[in-house]
This record gives C-alpha cells, structure tokens and sequence, in this order.
C-alpha cells in the first residue's frame, strides 16, 4: 500500500515562501495522533519532501530512516500571499498549463516532477508499504494519476494537517 501522508500544521508566515515554512509546534499533538492513529504501517519505506515542514513531520512519525527526494516537493508558489488561496489551487486544476497566479508553476509541471518520482519509490518499494510525507496538491495529483479519476478537490480541500491517503499498489512484477 501507498499512504501519502500531508504534513502538519505549518507556521505560516507572509512573505515566506511557502516551501520553508516549518511546523507550527502546537500542531505536534495532531501529528503525534496520527503516528498512534492505526492509520500508517508499523513498518515501511518512508520518504518525503525536502520541506521543512514535511521532514519534521516526517520525523515525528516515525523512529526509522526517512529518505528526502527533492521532487517530492509540493506546486511551487513563490509569488504574493494570496487571501484566496482554495480559489487559486482551483483554477490551478482547472488549466494545469498556466500558472494560477504570479510565480506559481504550472500544475502540471508539478504533476510531471512528482509523479514519476512516486513511480520510482514505487518500482524498487511496490512490494512493501510506503509511506510519503509531503504536501496535498501534489498528493491530489499523485492519486489521480495512479487511481485514473480526475482530481478530488473535494478531498483535497478536506485534508486535515496531517492526514492520510492510502491508495492500493500493486507488486512489482
């Protein structure tokens, strides 16, 4: 099984570029509840993005190794803080080519860092659990391309921080 795992809480900061903002610390009860949840494999290959706020997490779930892949990194934002942040990640899905908003990347050079990164842990690791800490909208890419359902945005607009998605995979041959 696959379980992708979306991060904690993060102390978010304006003016911060999103990818380092780190955890919010009075958000560990919830990532400590979720590592005592039943909801994540005892044991696993457990990976996870390069952000501060996924690596803690990730650190936080687990007393095992964690390797850190840098294309598991979420939808880069690195543009102005934007009140209407559900509506940009909705035109996001909406036209995956164009940017959202200023200094976002297109949604779907996000999918095509990701999702073959996903495929790679899954080729060496598919027989075994695996758990991935990282980000929503790269996770909400992730289970449509594995799944072959068009992104649920109303999934995504219910994870929690942290919460989980299993998908079933299938061994490598």
């Amino acid at each position: 099984m696959l379980h992708l795992v979306r991060h904690g809480r993060p102390l978010m900061t304006a003016g911060e570029p999103a990818a380092r903002w780190e955890l919010d610390p009075a958000g560990f009860d919830d990532v400590w509840a979720l590592r005592t949840s039943g909801r994540l494999p005892e044991r696993a290959a457990w990976f996870c993005s390069p952000e501060p706020k996924a690596v803690q997490t990730a650190q936080l779930l687990t007393e095992g190794e964690v390797g850190v892949l840098p294309d598991l990194r979420e939808h880069e934002r690195s543009g102005e803080w934007l009140e209407d942040f559900r509506g940009a990640v909705r035109r996001a899905f909406a036209r995956p080519d164009e940017p959202a908003a200023a200094g976002w990347e297109p949604l779907s050079a996000c999918r095509d860092r990701v999702v073959p990164a996903v495929r790679r842990v899954l080729a060496v690791h598919g027989a075994e659990d695996v758990v991935l800490v990282g980000h929503g909208t790269a996770w909400t890419l992730v289970v449509a391309e594995l799944t072959g359902q068009p992104p649920d945005l109303l999934r995504w607009e219910s994870l929690a921080m942290p919460d989980v998605l299993t998908v079933p995979t299938a061994p490598a041959a």
